[in-house]
């Protein structure tokens, strides 16, 4: 079920016509749903998959007896002052896989874009999370706040990937935007981990050896319920810690690296 998306627009009263060149874009309003949860065959149904402005959910091919579904961006989006949200729901017993079909690239507009995440998994359930990058364009800023709920048993694979500038940013000396990111997990109503991070042109101190250390991407890996990954091998291609997390269970696997494909590798184990 794909929904259409609520627009928020500059009221007027003035006659219609042509719409001047420069007349200020109208903020996108968007929030997509997905929920998953057992057929009572074996496998995973999705009954609940309705997609609204850039965010538009598809089913694929399903992946190790669990439901799989790609986020795929139907228009440019987010641009600065676009509100997006996603909730996710995984029911108890049931597995889903979530990855997307290209980067989140955020782009510049009329102050900082929006973009919230809500992701719930049951008893027994699982969810791989695993979406390509979020890229910070030059001159935009995002505001992106995941959130995730977990039952005591659930079982989790997050994927988080964060570009500083595309390419020709830099080529053209351009430089990234800005990334202001917050993960918040809780599991069985205990707080796992609450993690903010600020990146990019305005924040302190973000390109400085405590920070990036001239890196430009920046990701992690956490796992609860699974067994913990690999110690970081290719140390010459970024820096990258491992970290036991309050819940024996949880492990968070947290890496910089010059550019997303040496990142992808740091945190794939290759």
């Amino acid at each position: 079920m794909v929904t259409a998306p609520t627009v928020t627009a500059p009221v007027t009263t003035a006659a219609a016509g042509p719409v001047p060149a420069d007349a200020p874009r109208a903020a996108l309003v968007a929030r997509a749903r997905i929920r998953a949860e057992p057929d009572g065959r074996g496998a995973t149904a999705l009954p609940v998959l309705s997609g609204a402005g850039p965010l538009a959910p598809r089913r694929t091919r399903d992946a190790d007896g669990g439901a799989r579904v790609v986020l795929v961006g139907s228009m440019a989006a987010p641009l600065g002052g676009d509100r997006l949200a996603l909730a996710v729901e995984v029911a108890d017993g049931a597995a889903l896989t979530v990855t997307s079909a290209a980067a989140t690239i955020s782009l510049p507009g009329p102050g900082p874009a929006h973009y919230d995440v809500e992701l719930t998994v049951g008893e027994g359930a699982r969810l791989d999370w695993c979406p390509e990058p979020v890229v910070a364009a030059a001159g935009s800023h995002l505001l992106l706040h995941t959130r995730i709920t977990l039952a005591a048993g659930a079982r989790l694979r997050y994927r988080e990937e964060q570009i500083l500038g595309r390419h020709h940013d830099w080529a053209r000396a351009a430089g990234p935007g800005r990334l202001t990111s917050r993960l918040t997990v809780r599991r069985a109503g205990r707080l796992l981990l609450d993690q903010r991070t600020d990146l990019g042109p305005g924040a302190p101190g973000w390109d400085g050896p405590a920070v990036l250390g001239g890196h430009r991407a920046t990701g992690q890996l956490l796992t609860v319920g699974h067994p913990p990954p690999a110690p970081p091998r290719w140390p010459e291609a970024g820096d990258a810690a491992l970290l036991t997390l309050p819940d024996p269970d949880a492990r968070l696997l947290i890496a910089a690296a010059p550019d997303a494909l040496a990142l992808r590798r740091v945190l794939d184990g290759d």
